[in-house]
C-alpha cells in the first residue's frame, strides 16, 4: 500500500515537470522581442552549421523552429529584413530535405551540389538586420521573466 501511495505521488510530479516544459516552450514567444532573439538564436546556431559543413552523413540539420512558430507574427519588422529572414529559412528547409535525401540514401552525393554560400550570406544579412532590431527596441519591452515550476 504504501509502495503505490509514493508512486502516484511520484507520478503527479513527473507529470508537472513535463506539464511544466511544454507549457515553457508554448510560451516562449510572446513578445516581439522574445522572437526576435529566439531567430537570432537560430541563425547563429545555423550559421556555425553552414561553417562547419561537411559532406558526410553526420551533418546536422538546420534550425528552423522558431521562424516556423513566429513567420506570420513578424509585422513589426521592416520588408527587407522579414524577406531576407524568410529566404534564409526556406534555404535552411531545403538544406534539411536535402540531409534527409542524403540520410535516406546513405550517400553524401546529394549534398555535394549543395551551394553553402548562399545560406551563409543569407544568414549574415539577417543577423545583422535582427541585430539592429534589437539594439534599437531594446530598452522599449519589459524585460522578459522565465517562471519555473516552483515560482
Amino acid at each position: 500500500m504504501e509502495l503505490r501511495e509514493n508512486l502516484v505521488v511520484l507520478l503527479v510530479l513527473v507529470a508537472l515537470m513535463v506539464g511544466n516544459i511544454l507549457l515553457k516552450r508554448r510560451r516562449a514567444d510572446r513578445t516581439p522581442m522574445e522572437a526576435a532573439a529566439n531567430l537570432l538564436a537560430d541563425i547563429n546556431r545555423n550559421q556555425k552549421l553552414a561553417n562547419d559543413f561537411q559532406f558526410n552523413l553526420k551533418v546536422k540539420k538546420f534550425s528552423i523552429g522558431s521562424w516556423q512558430r513566429n513567420q506570420k507574427k513578424m509585422d513589426f519588422l521592416d520588408e527587407p529584413l522579414k524577406a531576407n529572414l524568410a529566404s534564409a529559412f526556406s534555404m535552411a528547409a531545403e538544406f534539411n530535405r536535402d540531409i534527409d535525401l542524403a540520410r535516406k540514401s546513405k550517400s553524401s552525393a546529394y549534398l555535394s551540389g549543395l551551394g553553402v554560400d548562399k545560406i551563409r550570406e543569407s544568414l549574415a544579412r539577417s543577423k545583422q538586420g535582427l541585430e539592429e532590431w534589437l539594439r534599437a527596441n531594446a530598452g522599449k519591452q519589459p524585460p522578459f521573466r522565465r517562471r519555473g515550476l516552483f515560482g
